[in-house]
């Protein structure tokens, strides 16, 4: 059996990075964290922030300085999350959202990784999180 434990973020400051994180998903950097490695716990997956020296941020979508990981959040309001992200210290690049509202927005987090918000039709907002449509 294969199970995704970790999904690490190599950076310059790791607590800087966790803490702009933490702000975007409502969740806490977990307590043992540190300069050298940072996280936070979504259920059963760790998003992790690693330290590393002469860091190079991606500079997207320059192919010479590619991105280094990509993050999709799915959003039931892509206005008020932008507005409040965008307040965290995102930066807008891209948005590709259709007249009905659906679409997504790419991002880059204060030291250039890219992120999207995401709307797909058919996904049913409950207080559990997104519901996707069942597949035929």
């Amino acid at each position: 059996m294969l199970q995704l434990t970790d999904f690490i973020i190599d950076c310059p400051d790791t607590m800087k990075l966790a803490a702009f994180y933490s702000e975007v998903t409502g969740l806490p950097v977990k307590a043992d964290s540190n300069e050298h490695w940072a996280g936070i716990a979504f259920g059963s997956i760790e998003l992790a922030f690693i330290q590393v020296e002469d860091y190079r941020a991606p500079q997207w979508p320059d192919n010479e300085h590619p991105k280094q990981f990509h993050l999709d959040f799915e959003v039931d309001d892509i206005e008020a999350e932008e507005s409040r992200i965008l307040a965290l210290g995102a930066t807008l690049q891209r948005d590709i959202i259709d007249p009905e509202g659906y679409g997504f927005r790419v991002y880059t987090d204060p030291i250039g990784h890219p992120f999207c918000l995401c709307r797909n039709k058919g996904v049913v907002w409950t207080e559990q999180g997104p519901t996707w449509p069942q597949r035929a």
